[in-house]
């Protein structure tokens, strides 16, 4: 049964930022057909916004297993969880980064969440997984531990 579901969208600055590719089609196209600008345009936007959306990973949290993006590991492995916002959130990504942890992080989304992993033949010690909604998450680890 899933307990938390959270999909990590894309910021809406990306798919505004994407948009650039309309005008950039037309002004290539426009000498020879404007048509097939317009219609290459068009279609270069669409493949964008497909890529931004099929490749938003979803983090889920069932009664045996967390998933984030395409990992996953038995909730059994997991140790207390914290949820961190703001500053803290970017430390935690940045300057306090273990090379050897496991990270999903997305820009779009500001907080971060802290997972110890407690399986020694696992060389991550622990994954830090981007969310707009750490506390949740957390919570929803920490309700059943392993």
């Amino acid at each position: 049964m899933t307990v938390y579901r959270e999909r990590l969208w894309a910021a809406p600055w990306m798919f505004i930022g994407s948009a650039l590719i309309i005008p950039a089609c037309i002004i290539v196209f426009a000498p020879i057909n404007m048509t097939v600008g317009i219609v290459s345009a068009v279609a270069l936007y669409a493949a964008c916004v497909f890529g931004l959306v099929v490749g938003s990973p979803t983090i889920e949290v069932t009664d045996e297993e967390l998933h984030a993006g395409k990992a996953h590991i038995e909730r059994r492995y997991l140790g207390a969880s914290e949820a961190f916002n703001g500053s803290e959130a970017s430390l935690q990504r940045g300057r306090l980064l273990d090379a050897r942890a496991w990270p999903l992080i997305r820009g779009s989304a500001s907080g971060v969440v802290r997972i110890p992993i407690l399986d020694v033949n696992d060389p991550a010690p622990y994954w830090l997984l981007s969310s707009r909604h750490p506390s949740e998450l957390a919570r929803a680890l920490n309700d059943r531990l392993g």
